[in-house]
């Protein structure tokens, strides 16, 4: 038997704290060889799109992927499929749109806490899509932020992201419709757009200030310009070989050879302490954010082990 959990069940046993945890432990483990991780692969048709990602975590005897099928004109489904590696069986099989999202977001607040500065208190987000909530409580479980500041091409949207999220004590939402206001003055920036052209300008940024760029997922894609990139003190990525097939942001300086994708830092090497993730309280540092398979297994493992002692989720006959 195996244990199939619904959207549902994953949003009630996935807290975001648990998440950053979790995200986090999967880096760091990749980082020091304990994880493995392959880079996402696509298969392209007419209809739609088919994406894998592939990834072992030994130390908790799981082995799985995670596909979704992107299909024209007919939205995205997502699923994680968990094999123990002790017996070889399939053990769960979940849906993954909102893991995905907490994973997503989490992996901002590992960055948000590994980068930025200590004092952090007012985040501007460009993007009020669903991603950009996942970012927003990843940043709040890490730092106390007090001001937040939406931005989105669509005023409409910013309105109901913050109607949606003014519910945490102590932070101020804002809608703010010119996005070089909304980073004026910002500790922490998150973009998280589906933009093919820049929405942050390296001439609007200042010292201190951490981005988490989330949206970029394509090499056709870019939410940051040129500029922006190269003002940067750090860039971390969550792996170098992802990066070089994805990441739209710095694709312009490795074209220019002002960067080396095999030079990138990333993350994991941050959380074990190999490189420094900001030197100074004037750094402007910046994460660029893909998506691994090893936080998909590390945050559904967790969810399975709650799923089974909390008996959450119907168990369906395969595998035996």
């Amino acid at each position: 038997m195996i244990r199939y959990l619904k959207e549902k069940d994953v949003e009630q046993l996935l807290p975001m704290s648990a998440a950053v945890e979790l995200v986090e432990q999967s880096l760091k483990a990749r980082a020091e060889g304990r994880a493995v991780d392959v880079p996402r692969v696509r298969a392209r048709i007419p209809a739609g799109t088919l994406h894998m990602m592939e990834a072992a975590a030994p130390e908790l005897n799981i082995i799985g992927y995670k596909a979704y099928f992107s299909a024209t004109g007919k939205g995205t489904r997502f699923y994680v499929h968990l094999f123990d590696t002790v017996s070889g069986k399939p053990v769960a099989i979940l849906e993954a749109s909102q893991l995905g999202m907490v994973r997503t977001g989490a992996a901002s607040g590992v960055a948000t806490r590994h980068m930025a500065r200590e004092d952090a208190a007012v985040v501007a987000t460009l993007g009020a899509g669903k991603q950009a909530i996942g970012q927003l409580e990843a940043v709040c479980a890490v730092r106390k932020i007090r001001e937040v500041r939406v931005w989105s091409r669509s005023a409409e949207r910013a309105q109901k992201f913050c109607a949606a999220l003014d519910k945490k004590p102590g932070v101020e939402m804002k809608v703010i419709t010119d996005a070089a206001e909304a980073v004026r003055g910002a500790d922490v920036i998150n973009v998280i757009t589906k933009a093919a052209t820049p929405v942050l300008l390296g001439a609007w940024l200042e010292a201190g200030q951490h981005i988490n760029a989330a949206g970029s997922n394509s090499l056709a894609r870019r939410e940051l310009d040129e500029a922006a990139v190269r003002r940067a003190n750090r860039i971390a990525v969550d792996s170098r070989n992802t990066a070089r097939n994805e990441c739209g942001d710095l694709l312009p300086l490795t074209e220019s050879g002002m960067l080396d994708w095999d030079s990138l830092t990333e993350l994991g090497e941050i959380i074990a302490g190999r490189v420094h993730g900001r030197r100074s309280k004037d750094d402007i540092t910046l994460y660029e954010s893909h998506g691994m398979a090893i936080q998909d297994l590390y945050t559904a493992k967790f969810v399975l082990d709650a799923a089974l002692k909390q008996n959450v989720g119907i168990d369906l006959p395969v595998g035996d």
